[in-house]
């Protein structure tokens, strides 16, 4: 019987992490790397990865940096193809790159560019990275595990939280579903990750408006926000032969927030009114009348 320790041993596989230039995308290729991966790390700026590419391959990790953008198939197409040139096959997909391009905007506010910005970068761009990646992982019969970064807020609905994002991280996880009943008798196991609130570069601007940090920390039953590397076991669980027999699931690490939910905190929204996003973040509300 294979060790405990060894079913969660990556070493030799090969893992492609997505927004893998700031963020959680650092906190998921480290784990990664630690468990042995090999590293292809893919973002829009190349300067960051590079940074970032440099530091892991000191420490003794085996990293390449791939500049691509998700929303673009072609590159997502490219990054695939050079990852299986270098390092001859991919066994492990993170899809990690996304963006909360209407953030503190109310729904009747989001103007439509920012919907659809949001949209191909959160959800087509991750069906670009699956669709390719898959391809590879099918054809040559071996297999794989590709793990689709969620959110909490793809479980529920809440209230005047950002609609695109919220829309793309629901559609992120019945996608999931669909391409793991699609493709789990050729060895491709599909899931995600749905983290609650940690900090990074995305969170950092609403985290330091008055009374949200501490909104985010009490709506959780564990009365606090997550750290980043409380994450890292779930990934490493699911892309490891640790989780052979798990496809399809949504992981919540999110100190129990998906049991329930609430709204923002009303301190937070005026101060998202005043500042520079004005009525993009002011609910549409009907005019007072005047008492006959």
């Amino acid at each position: 019987m294979t060790s405990i320790t060894d079913l969660f041993d990556l070493t030799g596989k090969t893992a492609i992490v997505t927004g893998a230039s700031y963020g959680l995308g650092l906190t998921f290729a480290e784990a990664l790397g630690s468990a042995g991966a090999q590293l292809v790390l893919a973002a829009r700026s190349q300067d960051k990865l590079d940074e970032f590419c440099r530091k892991l391959t000191v420490a003794g990790h085996r990293a390449m940096a791939v500049k691509c953008d998700v929303s673009d198939s072609t590159q997502v197409q490219n990054l695939m193809e050079i990852s299986v040139s270098k390092f001859g096959r991919i066994d492990v997909l993170v899809n990690n790159a996304g963006v909360a391009s209407d953030a503190g905007m109310v729904p009747e506010q989001v103007p439509d560019e920012v919907f659809a910005s949001t949209v191909q970068v959160n959800l087509m761009g991750l069906w670009y990275c699956c669709r390719h990646a898959a391809g590879f992982m099918l054809a040559d019969g071996k297999g794989g595990s590709i793990i689709n970064n969620a959110s909490v807020a793809g479980l529920c609905g809440i209230g005047n939280f950002p609609p695109a994002y919220q829309a793309t991280k629901a559609a992120v996880i019945n996608l999931t579903r669909n391409l793991a009943c699609s493709w789990a008798d050729r060895r491709v196991r599909v899931n995600a990750l749905a983290p609650g609130w940690f900090p990074s570069e995305m969170t950092s601007p609403v985290f330091g408006t008055p009374g949200f940090l501490d909104w985010a920390a009490r709506s959780a039953p564990m009365g606090r926000i997550g750290r980043p590397e409380e994450l890292a076991p779930a990934l490493i669980f699911l892309a490891s032969q640790a989780s052979t027999f798990v496809t399809g699931q949504v992981l919540a690490v999110d100190g129990g927030l998906s049991a329930g939910t609430e709204h923002w905190p009303e301190s937070t929204r005026a101060f998202l009114e005043a500042g520079p996003l004005g009525d993009l973040a002011r609910p549409i509300r009907p005019a007072k009348r005047e008492k006959a």
